[in-house]
Formats: C-alpha cells, sequence, structure tokens
C-alpha cells in the first residue's frame, strides 16, 4: 500500500501504540483529527501536554494527583481506619464509581511476578508498610487487597498477608464477584461494590 503522508503515518503510528487502539482506529482517529479546527487540535495537545507536566503521585497513597497529597488523603469524610490496596491509579477510579468505599486507598502500580522480574521492591510495598507501621498518624484497622484476580495479583495477596499479619491489622480481600483473570477496571459497578461488600478476612 502507497504511504500517501509520512505525517499521517506517524500520527496512525504514534495512536496505535496505545491500549485498546489498534491500527485501524488510529487511522480513524488521525482522519477525525485532520478535519478538526486548529484550535481544537490545540487544546488537546496542551490536555496531553499538562498531564505529563502537572500530574504526579500523591506522597501518602501514590495515587495521581496534581498536589503533593491528592483528594481523597485529604478529605475530611473518608475513614481513616481503612485502606483498601489497589494495582493501579484506574482501579481507584472504578471502585469511587460504585459509591460503597468511605477509606483511604494505596496504589503500588504494579503487581508481583517473578517471570516479568517484577519483585516487592519495584511496586510500592515499601510505602504502604510505612503506612501501618512508622507514621505516626496511622489509625488503620483493616486492609482491604482489592487486587487483579490474576496469578500475579494472587502472589501479591500473600505476600502482602505474610508481611502485614505480624502487626495486628485485621485483612480482608474483595469477594469474588470478579471472574479469574479480568481487571478491576474493566468490571461493573454493581459487580465490584458486591466484591467489597462481600470481603472475606484473610
Amino acid at each position: 500500500m502507497l504511504n500517501i503522508s509520512d505525517t499521517l503515518e506517524t500520527l496512525v503510528t504514534e495512536l496505535s501504540r496505545l491500549p485498546g487502539i489498534g491500527r485501524k482506529t488510529a487511522q480513524r482517529l488521525s482522519m477525525f483529527i485532520i478535519k478538526q479546527p486548529r484550535e481544537d487540535v490545540e487544546k488537546l495537545t496542551l490536555a496531553l501536554m499538562d498531564i505529563k507536566d502537572r500530574i504526579k503521585f500523591c506522597r501518602v497513597c501514590c495515587n495521581i494527583t496534581e498536589d503533593e497529597v491528592c483528594r481523597i488523603c485529604c478529605s475530611e469524610k473518608r475513614s481513616r481506619s481503612i485502606i483498601c490496596v489497589v494495582e493501579e491509579p484506574q482501579d481507584v477510579y472504578a471502585i469511587e464509581k460504585t459509591n460503597e468505599f468511605r477509606g483511604l486507598y494505596h496504589v503500588l502500580h504494579g503487581r508481583i511476578s517473578p517471570l516479568e522480574g517484577i519483585g516487592p521492591d519495584d511496586i510500592r510495598v515499601r510505602e504502604l508498610i510505612y503506612r501501618l507501621e512508622d507514621d505516626p498518624e496511622s489509625k488503620i484497622e483493616e486492609l482491604i487487597l482489592a487486587l487483579n484476580p490474576t496469578v500475579e495479583g494472587e502472589t501479591t495477596i500473600l505476600y502482602l498477608s505474610r508481611i502485614i499479619r505480624p502487626l495486628g491489622i485485621r485483612i480482608s480481600r474483595i469477594a469474588r464477584g470478579l471472574p479469574i483473570g479480568s481487571d478491576i477496571e474493566l468490571a461493573d459497578e454493581i459487580t465490584l461494590a458486591k466484591a467489597i461488600e462481600g470481603r472475606i478476612t484473610i
């Protein structure tokens, strides 16, 4: 097939690198962008640059934020006695949509996967242990492990349970409303709400 434009080809290639975007979808998006007014494309460009310039990780829970501490950690309406541990920031968004959880979060930014060479030091386990053990303001009574039901998720749950149990904090996991091999971010709100509601002690 003849390459009609190097510039268009570059955009298609870059868009197709995004998760869930195949080459055909990337081509459609590129054609859509071509038809848009320059001002709209500039707004999109600015939004992308702002994401890279302004988004950082909360120094408490490691969720994404524009400030030193995220809005959830700052909120006086959240319970300080319970932390829900998730793999990625998008899992926080998924659980928040259920309107069922009123505690705090901790984002690991991954899961333990020996086959991929990812160990406990490669994710935010150290920050979690600090919150539970060394933080003088900590009032944590329960930890909910809301990790994806995969082999790596199970490995991470077992590891966290082993190192946290001696601290005397209640450890639970979300119920098996989520099918094995699925991602939390893709689950519907009702399934997630029931999974949190039906959590079990480990």
